[in-house]
């Protein structure tokens, strides 16, 4: 499995990602420069957290208009797996990739600390290492991390089954107290209709080696690992 991660001006997580994608779990990963546009050597895009452009405007508003967005893009059409953290998150939100918006947090405060997600669904790209209704434990680290839809939107991502992982307590609750930034439904993280991007505002490269804290992060990147047996 052919890993990328796309470094624009201002991310600092690249090497985070680089690290438990290579390092950890022993998988082939390059940088992509923001301006880039090749990724046929690609089987998966990593777009990592951090601040690109500084988040002038809004988060991930200037970063949709790099270069390497447009490719992403050409990528996700071609069936490429995309997953996008905290920062990239946000990015493929602004550039239309994935649906709803991630806005400040509800008691305008930064938040970093670890959470719990419980895992929706098993079945896909991002989660077929994980068990039916799993709790993993992964931190945090934004700003802006309350997840927004429309009531239409959310309708339609809730009944396809969009929602990959809530936010929840430790026993799997999903409760208001659980929710670190007021996202909706207590909504964490969400992928396309397609079922090949996802986006996820927790941190799983942090929580790759027990030195950190915790390993549950490594089952998101040990799915797209499972899922790319075989793609080339």
């Amino acid at each position: 499995m052919r890993f990328g991660v796309v470094v624009f001006p201002g991310t600092w997580s690249d090497r985070d990602c680089e690290h438990a994608l290579g390092a950890v779990l022993g998988q082939p990963v390059r940088f992509v420069w923001h301006q880039e546009r090749d990724l046929s050597d690609l089987d998966c895009v990593i777009l990592p957290g951090g601040f690109s452009y500084g988040d002038y405007l809004r988060p991930g508003a200037i970063a949709r208009f790099s270069p390497v967005v447009d490719a992403v893009r050409e990528f996700a059409e071609r069936g490429g797996l995309v997953m996008g953290i905290c920062n990239g998150f946000q990015i493929l939100c602004e550039a239309g990739l994935l649906p709803g918006v991630l806005i400040r947090n509800q008691d305008l405060q930064f938040h970093c600390e670890w959470v719990h997600l419980r895992v929706e669904r098993t079945d896909t790209a991002f989660t077929n290492a994980a068990r039916p209704g799993q709790v993993l434990r992964v931190p945090i680290s934004h700003g802006e991390g309350n997840y927004f839809a429309d009531p239409e939107t959310l309708a339609r991502i809730e009944a396809n089954g969009q929602v990959l992982v809530r936010y929840c307590l430790p026993d799997g609750t999903v409760a208001p107290e659980a929710n670190p930034n007021g996202s909706v439904n207590n909504i964490a993280g969400v992928m396309n209709e397609r079922g090949n991007v996802f986006g996820l505002m927790p941190h799983p490269e942090r929580c790759c080696e027990p030195v950190l804290g915790g390993v549950d992060g490594a089952v998101l990147f040990e799915s797209l690992i499972r899922a790319g047996v075989g793609v080339r």
